[in-house]
């Protein structure tokens, strides 16, 4: 089943967030390279494709895992969980309709 995945961004953790982005997307590659990745990307804090300093209000990912605790895991291993760039995460079930 897929599941989305939400972390927001805890304030003034940008440049936390960078330097634990490599290996955050290498973390998303391998879902991807697994067939598991059906979409991720940031969620910039204001209306702009590069937000500059303004930085991230967080993530969503949505993946397929076997279950929500699966998913969860997976989440809290994340290096933005780990090096303090979200303050929160959530996991919800996830049904594809369209396309």
């Amino acid at each position: 089943m897929f599941y989305v995945l939400i972390g927001e961004d805890a304030p003034g953790t940008l440049d936390a967030r960078m330097a634990a982005r490599p290996a955050h997307l290498s973390r998303l590659e391998a879902l991807r390279d697994e067939g598991r990745l059906l979409a991720a990307g940031p969620m910039p804090a204001i209306d702009a494709a590069d937000p500059g300093p303004a930085g991230f209000f967080g993530s969503l990912v949505i993946a397929e895992f076997d279950s929500q605790e699966e998913a969860e895991r997976w989440l809290s291993d994340d290096p933005y969980v780990r090096q303090g760039v979200f303050a929160q995460t959530r996991v919800h079930p996830y049904k594809k309709v369209l396309p």
